[in-house]
């Protein structure tokens, strides 16, 4: 349903942020503008402005990935998110990203779109398709993670992280067959800013909202008293997806730290070899060989370091988010069978109004059923989905660890096979006086 936008909202100030601001003074709003995907995670490509970044809405097509479930000659809408730039007002500093859309689809009036948006505007997207489709498993956001004080936090790989992120929750909203077909999600990829702004004001109002709070608390505390098994297996199999895949994400995260500090002790590892041969003329040879294989072990571990914290260390991470996102929507659908259990039961002992409440059951059976049938659609989709992003993640940590190990065996034979001397040299040495 199309709906009438007839506000206009004054543009910040808007300016390209530079390579480094940590020399600015920043005041940061408190309203989702330092949110990271992981918090210990760096990513490899450094700066933001990198020149593999797309620019152009032209060559999107490119920058968007399918999935292995999907088939791409079907695909109608690609989207990239991309261009952050730095917004100044007189109360806050914020980041907004391009947001450029390619369509064939006939609800859009045009078929290309450029728009910016901050996070907010993506809490807002998430939250509106969670409350349509509350048993549809939508894609988690990058967690928020505000630090007042550290601007250093406010540079190039932080927001490329997120960036990517972002990236990702909208392409899988656009590959999703019910979630893309989003009266919201539309309007979220072509209102300009101020429209934007009109369109959320259309919602339901703080006191509705609260009211469907309050039930769904109601129901949550009443519980569920006979859940289908094959949502008790799902739950089941959550849980453990959630401890197994959040262990994995702890200690990937640990090991990637401890391999930094290893990496900057062997930036000073070889260096001592070197200044060492200038005193010790015997070895000069070689220990200055050796302070060449450390050099480049050290270059081949920082670029191993890099492709960890790039590839594994954010999927990991992103999947413990969808673990807690998968509890939400059981939790969810249980809610809407508890509220159906207890319409029933007040049907059973209530002597008025029967007609009525019976017609609000009828409802409510209509609800459960179709909040069954979405997730069970839904959770097939997501374990496809999971499946191949976490095969694809460790067969690249395996190439890459393979590539790194016999890199670094190759430089350590090579040094091993200079050092060989031919045992005509070694008894021409021996009895040289």
């Amino acid at each position: 349903m199309s709906r009438t936008i007839d506000a206009v909202v004054s543009p910040t100030q808007t300016n390209t942020i530079p390579a480094d601001i940590s020399g600015q003074m920043l005041d940061l709003d408190e309203d989702d503008d330092l949110e990271v995907f992981s918090k210990d995670s760096t990513l490899a490509e450094g700066s933001m402005f990198n020149a593999s970044m797309q620019t152009s809405p032209g060559s999107m097509v490119n920058q968007c990935k399918f999935e292995e479930d999907e088939e791409g000659d079907s695909k109608d809408i690609f989207i990239t998110v991309d261009n952050p730039e730095s917004h100044v007002t007189a109360i806050e500093t914020f980041i907004t990203y391009r947001v450029l859309t390619k369509t064939t689809r006939s609800e859009f009036d045009n078929s290309e779109y450029e728009v910016r948006r901050r996070y907010q505007d993506f809490l807002w997207l998430k939250g509106k398709l969670e409350e349509a489709h509350s048993t549809l498993i939508v894609h988690p956001l990058p967690e928020k993670f505000v630090v007042k004080g550290m601007v250093e936090r406010f540079n190039g790989d932080f927001i490329e992280t997120r960036r990517k992120a972002l990236h990702k929750f909208l392409n899988r909203i656009a590959d999703h067959p019910i979630l893309s077909c989003s009266e919201d999600f539309k309007v979220f990829l072509s209102a300009q800013a101020w429209e934007l702004t009109t369109y959320k004001k259309q919602g339901p109002g703080f006191l509705s909202r609260m009211g469907e709070t309050v039930r769904a608390v109601a129901n949550s505390v009443r519980g569920v008293k006979n859940r289908p098994e094959e949502f008790n297996a799902i739950q089941e199999y959550v849980e453990d997806f959630s401890n197994k895949i959040s262990s994995l994400d702890k200690v990937t995260q640990r090991i990637v730290k401890e391999q930094k500090e290893y990496l900057e002790e062997l930036k000073e590892y070889g260096p001592t070899y070197t200044l060492w041969s200038g005193s010790e003329e015997e070895l000069a040879e070689q220990l200055k060989g050796v302070a060449g294989c450390i050099e480049r072990c050290c270059k081949e571990t920082e670029e191993q370091v890099g492709h960890l914290s790039d590839t594994l260390v954010p999927v990991l991470h992103e999947y413990v988010l969808c673990a807690e996102t998968l509890k939400a929507v059981l939790r969810r659908r249980d809610n809407i069978q508890a509220e159906f259990e207890a319409k029933n039961e007040a049907l059973a002992t209530k002597k008025v109004d029967r007609d009525t409440l019976k017609e609000e059951i009828d409802k409510l059976e209509d609800r459960v059923e179709w909040a069954n049938n979405a997730l069970k659609g839904d959770w097939g989709r997501w374990q496809r989905s999971m499946r191949g992003d976490l095969k694809s993640a460790f067969l690249s940590t395996a190439e890459k660890n393979v590539d790194y190990y016999e890199k670094c065996l190759a430089v350590w034979e090579t040094f091993l096979l200079s050092q060989r001397t031919e045992p005509s040299e070694e008894t021409d040495r021996d009895n040289t006086p």
